[in-house]
């Protein structure tokens, strides 16, 4: 085989450059493309819904009137079927995620299993919706309440996280394993003491897609009866007279902000659409506040490993 000269060196390494600086550029121009539809989007919602970011406006329930309407009992709904939500979803995802990662037998029963939960984390949500309304609206009797609305979206997003806890188990090398259980350590104590924290930060990145995701649906809420006009919020504990109980709440009819947004943008007034726009921009903020606390554990975890 005839050795290369130096020119002809050079040139390879050239043409290798410059593929590395095309495809680079490429991916710059995709960032960029996103970045840039994103900014456009949240502007334009900034714009339309100016006039509407005030006081009132989040301290207002749903009216007739556009001026006049706000979104306390949706931004309200909202927290709360969330906080069913994860309450519910993050413990049992985990759970489950290290039991088919660190216990389960690697046999067909297991195989099909995992094949289930990656296929159900790519079905549509209304089916989600239409399962929980025929269980927990009408099996369990739980109605058109909270509780519902928080277990039916915990279905939704319990194979992302899942699927997200056994990737975070799987980066995790194995002489970590193999160090804690050389000293005596059982099964459990290495799970507990290192396998969760170590994976914690990539649980974490899970917990905050499935979330997000969650805050966001729509379909499966409409389908097992939100309401989409609502003047009053939950009864908050130990309050009223008589006195509601400590968990009265998880049983009481709700909104939430993509409801009320569907009911706004559903208005022939167009004065509802600038109530739409600002909405959808809090319900942005709040999307991308509950992602900044999460990361930020995230990032408090990995400063506090060491390997």
């Amino acid at each position: 085989m005839k050795a290369l000269t130096t020119e002809e060196i050079r040139a390879v390494i050239a043409r290798g450059k410059l593929r590395d600086n095309l495809f680079k550029a490429l991916g710059i121009f995709c960032l960029s493309f996103a970045l840039l539809v994103i900014v456009a989007l949240i502007a334009d919602m900034v714009i339309k819904g100016s006039e509407r970011f005030t006081l009132d406006f989040f301290l207002n329930f749903a009216s007739r009137r556009a001026t006049q309407a706000g979104i306390l009992s949706a931004w309200v709904g909202s927290l709360l079927v969330m906080f069913v939500t994860a309450l519910a979803a993050v413990p049992l995802g985990v759970a489950a995620g290290l039991y088919l990662e660190e216990y389960a037998k690697r046999n067909w029963i297991t195989t099909v299993i995992e094949i289930n939960i990656t296929n159900l984390a790519a079905v549509p949500s209304i089916v989600y919706g239409l399962l929980a309304l025929g269980i927990f609206v009408y099996q369990f009797g739980f109605g058109q309440s909270i509780l519902s609305a928080g277990l039916t979206l915990a279905l939704l997003i319990l194979p992302i996280i899942i699927v997200s806890t056994r990737e975070a188990i799987r980066a995790i090398p194995a002489m970590i394993r193999e160090g804690s259980m050389a000293v005596g350590a059982t099964r459990w104590q290495t799970c507990r003491y290192h396998i969760v924290p170590y994976a914690m930060p990539g649980i974490l990145t899970g917990v905050i897609i499935g979330l997000a995701r969650a805050i966001g649906e729509t379909a499966p809420i409409i389908t097992i009866g939100a309401l989409t006009f609502i003047a009053f919020l939950p009864p908050a504990p130990f309050a009223g007279e008589p006195a509601a109980g400590l968990f009265d709440w998880v049983m009481a009819p709700f909104t939430v902000m993509p409801i009320q947004i569907f009911n706004w943008t559903s208005r022939p007034d167009p004065a509802f659409e600038v109530n739409a726009a600002a909405a959808g921009f809090v319900l942005m903020a709040m999307v991308l506040s509950m992602n900044a606390v999460a990361i930020y554990l995230r990032y408090k975890m990995r400063k506090n490993i060491k390997w």
